[in-house]
């Protein structure tokens, strides 16, 4: 009974031009002429009698209601092939999420040894490895790409929803790769020529680095600049401690390193209307992406959309089953 209510309700059909086929067999048998003509080929004495004993057969052998049943029949088969449809409940789903690019320091000073991570001591680029694997497992829906830099910028991954890849780069990624100099201001260029063809409100640039630009062509005020025109909004993380330490016969000696450039990345997100971070250790790192998700969160409520049903399969059964009924019928007459 369910299933007959939907079909009373339905909302349209998919196929309309399949309904105008529902009075077919009535045109062919109105306007087809009879097989039996009126004039015999051949005149007997008794062609009379035997043209009445002919047709009282054909009349005695006719099964009564036969062709409203096949016409039943072909009535519903016509309504499951126009495809009725029913619109139904209400879903809402998420929109896309963020255009994300990262950007990660790959200088000589991101080799220094002075993160803790699982109760060892490791390198800045070994913890940023650690908290970026677990930042791109929250961002589902984001479609992420990965620069990477140091004398000179390089994209390593364009943007993609598949962030098992860019996992997979940031992974295989090492100390040095990009050179040894720290190259902010063309990370950035090259980050903001790779999200401008996207949608301007999701273009976002996440850019870490734990020293100051000391290669590449272009200030990084400037590169700033270019990215707050073209709608890219950049969240500046500098990273790092006081510096390293050396041990040598026991003996801890600190390794002198360049200070981060906070004044600067400050300046260059608050251009561009991102926010400025300070991580020291890793947990302190940990929680400023989890900051950063809640800056850009991921799912927002879409437009909600009402989903067509198909209902043809009532229909559908309906018709062979009149059918195999009116087959019988046949058989039985």
């Amino acid at each position: 009974m369910s299933a007959l209510r939907d079909l009373l309700a339905l909302d349209g059909f998919a196929w309309q031009w399949m309904l105008l086929a529902i009075p077919l067999p009535w045109f062919v048998h109105v306007l087809m002429p009879s097989r039996s003509g009126n004039q015999a080929a051949l005149r007997v004495p008794w062609d009379e009698r035997l043209h009445r004993i002919a047709n009282a057969g054909a009349l005695a052998a006719k099964p009564r209601g036969f062709p409203w049943l096949m016409f039943l029949a072909w009535c519903l088969l016509c309504i499951a092939a126009a495809r009725p449809q029913q619109l139904g409940p209400a879903i809402a789903p998420p929109q896309v999420g963020r255009d994300l690019m990262l950007a990660v320091d790959l200088s000589a000073s991101m080799g220094e040894e002075d993160m803790a991570l699982g109760g060892r001591v490791v390198d800045r680029l070994t913890a940023a490895k650690a908290v970026l694997a677990d930042f791109l497992d929250r961002r589902v829906g984001d479609r992420v790409g990965l620069v990477v830099f140091g004398e000179r910028a390089y994209a390593l991954t364009p943007l993609t929803l598949d962030r098992d890849s860019v996992r997979e780069q940031l992974g295989s990624s090492v100390v040095g790769m990009a050179g040894r100099a720290t190259a902010i201001g063309d990370a950035i260029a090259l980050s903001t020529k790779r999200l401008q063809k996207q949608p301007v409100d999701q273009r976002v640039l996440i850019l870490l680095t734990d020293g100051v630009n000391t290669a590449g062509t272009l200030d990084p005020q400037k590169a700033a600049q270019i990215a707050r025109d073209n709608g890219v909004r950049i969240h500046a993380i500098a990273f790092g401690g006081d510096g390293g330490a050396l041990s040598v016969f026991g003996f801890q000696l600190p390794m002198s390193g360049d200070a981060v450039d906070e004044a600067g990345l400050q300046r260059i997100a608050t251009l561009t209307g991102g926010r400025f971070f300070r991580a020291r250790d890793t947990d302190a790192l940990a929680g400023i992406y989890a900051e950063i998700d809640k800056l850009e969160p991921i799912e927002r409520q879409g437009r909600a959309v009402r989903p067509k049903v198909e209902r043809y399969p009532l229909p559908l059964g309906w018709a062979l089953a009149i059918g195999m009924l009116a087959l019988l019928l046949r058989r039985r007459g």
